[in-house]
């Protein structure tokens, strides 16, 4: 039998993801360097696919379980942006199907911003439904962040194509009358939230990246309002902008 390249064994390793493929114990008595290093990085590999789809039965337990009582149009809902120091308050709202497939959804603040963005584009071509809510900062000073927040998921929520008859909140009640569950670090432990939070951050990012070419000198492009040395600078420099939050430090000091 004609011994297999170490090249060709990696374009092999590449496209196996089952331990008990009969290849590999054939590998493991090869006594090439190469090969075994071929095969350390392959384990490496699986570790982590097996990591991620442990994780992603882990984070449909919410879900299976309000299905398990009857309910069919499940609804995830998370905002991003009650910390930084300008710009609005985005909520998400994601009606994912019962057969969703996404390895690696997860807390948005978990992603780089390339993760997150091609799981956004993921999330958007398999989901049911998707409402967006926003509030700008003129409200957030009117009402508080707090009820700010709560705003925007009733508005990401008005805004599905359907009404769901369940919702996973993260950490928030709601005051609709639909049966609801508020869960704490719900964007990591509920799929449906992971997503709103991946939804809802990548908006809010790109948001704040046009804003960044309205506003110049405060780094919003790269801070997405939160209040970085960059921003504090640019505070500095150049006072507060349109869209800076009045009600929150240091802003509210500075006019």
């Amino acid at each position: 039998m004609k011994t297999e390249s170490i090249q060709q064994i990696k374009a092999l390793l590449a496209t196996i993801d089952k331990r008990d493929d009969v290849r590999i114990s054939l590998w493991q008595a090869d006594e090439r360097s190469g090969v075994q290093q071929a095969l350390a990085q392959w384990d490496r590999r699986l570790q982590r696919h097996e990591k991620e789809v442990a994780l992603f039965e882990e984070m449909q337990l919410f879900e299976k379980r309000a299905r398990a009582t009857g309910h069919r149009l499940i609804v995830g809902i998370d905002e991003v942006g009650r910390g930084p120091l300008a710009g609005p308050v985005v909520a998400a709202a994601v009606i994912l199907p019962e057969n969703f497939q996404l390895l690696g959804v997860n807390d948005s603040k978990k992603l780089s911003a390339k993760k997150r963005a091609e799981l956004y584009d993921e999330i958007q071509n398999q989901a049911i439904s998707i409402g967006i809510g926003m509030v700008d900062h003129t409200k957030i000073d009117e009402i508080n962040i707090y009820q700010a927040s709560k705003l925007a998921m009733g508005i990401a929520l008005e805004d599905l194509c359907f009404i769901p008859d369940y919702l996973l909140i993260d950490a928030m009640k709601l005051d609709v009358d639909i049966p609801q569950e508020s869960i704490i670090k719900g964007d990591a432990r509920s799929i449906s939230i992971a997503a709103a939070s991946i939804v809802a951050k990548v908006i809010r990012d790109r948001l704040m990246e046009d804003y960044a070419k309205k506003y110049p000198g405060y780094g919003f492009e790269n801070n997405a309002g939160y209040g970085t040395k960059e921003h504090l600078l640019g505070l500095e420099q150049h006072g507060i902008c349109t869209i800076h939050r009045k009600t929150f430090a240091p802003i509210k000091d500075m006019y």
